[in-house]
């Protein structure tokens, strides 16, 4: 079998699907984060389609190799291994269809058929706690059994306004309960100082996990804000490849790993940080803010990976995504 082309297409979704074509009429579909849809997709098209039409797309590793290899180059963190990502998860998707194996198996087997997921519900920089309370509340209504929230403050809106972000966790606290896990995502926007004494904070109400609390290049501030607190911290959203997570956990010490399927570089390559974070005892809970292509294969990963029973990362059905699909992934329970 041979690759004859790869195509990626910009979605009016504000999504990025790769398509990956064989001489045996197989075709693969994957996807691309969409942090800049036609740079993405013209990367796939332009750059990563030359180098693997010809190769045989079974060969999974040596394709990816010949990708991240021959465009090391272009970029390490960015837009490389967000195209990568898209062509890397289609040709897994070839390989389930020549086996008729789900992909969870083909990476070893699968450790559950049931996955929790928690609502990831974001733009609390913009929000009143009362908006974010309501929000919450129509996710529990789904049968949501974790919830976190979103700041998008990032680093350069640092300390914007830490007592609302406080204030908002109280207000869903107080919503959903003492022991329900409700988790807090900053997205790098507080100095270290303030992260130590917020996480403290958060940390007295029950907080399940605090993510991103500092700028994602401060690994020595993400260090000191996990040594201070007692609550799990998490990052790695950023991180691109099993060197940088190497880094992330060696030097900033995290307690999750959160790697993202459709930005580092793939299945190939999440499986293998997932081996990193098992090695170094660390929790595996990827980010996943794309709920079709991105989540699915993600699914598949989770299923495979022993350690990897926390809830998973889940932003909210998209209609307009899922009637592009003959079966859309529907959530129960």
């Amino acid at each position: 079998m041979k690759i004859t082309d790869v195509k990626a297409t910009a979605l009016k979704t504000r999504s990025v699907f790769v398509q990956v074509f064989t001489d045996e009429g197989i075709t693969g579909i994957g996807e691309c984060s969409p942090m800049h849809l036609v740079a993405c997709a013209t990367f796939v098209n332009s750059v990563l389609q030359p180098l693997v039409v010809g190769e045989d797309p079974l060969h999974i590793d040596r394709v990816w190799n010949k990708m991240f290899h021959g465009t090391s180059r272009l970029g390490d963190k960015g837009i490389q291994g967000h195209a990568i990502s898209g062509v890397d998860i289609a040709l897994w998707d070839i390989l389930g269809k020549v086996t008729g194996l789900p992909v969870c198996q083909l990476l070893g087997g699968c450790y559950r058929d049931k996955v929790l997921m928690y609502a990831s519900i974001g733009g609390g920089d913009e929000k009143t706690p009362d908006q974010m309370v309501r929000d919450v509340e129509r996710f529990l209504k789904l049968g949501f059994k974790a919830v976190k929230i979103r700041m998008h403050w990032w680093a350069n809106r640092l300390d914007a306004n830490p007592e609302k972000d406080y204030q908002m966790f109280k207000a869903v606290r107080k919503l959903v309960g003492e022991g329900f896990p409700l988790s807090f995502d900053v997205n790098n926007g507080y100095s270290v100082p303030t992260a130590i004494m917020q996480g403290k904070r958060f940390q007295e109400l029950g907080i399940y996990h605090y993510e991103e609390p500092v700028p994602q290049y401060d690994y020595a501030g993400i260090a000191q804000v996990a040594d201070a607190l007692e609550v799990p911290v998490s990052a790695g959203e950023q991180e691109y490849t099993r060197w940088q997570f190497r880094d992330l956990i060696t030097q900033a010490r995290v307690d999750i790993v959160q790697p993202d399927v459709v930005k580092c570089n793939g299945i190939t390559e999440i499986k293998k940080i997932a081996v990193l974070a098992e090695t170094y005892n660390k929790h595996f809970v990827p980010h996943q803010t794309q709920p079709t292509i991105g989540t699915a294969a993600n699914l598949h990963v989770v299923a495979s990976i022993q350690s990897a029973t926390r809830p998973q990362e889940f932003t909210g059905q998209r209609p307009e995504l899922d009637a592009l699909f003959k079966e859309p992934l529907v959530l129960q329970d």
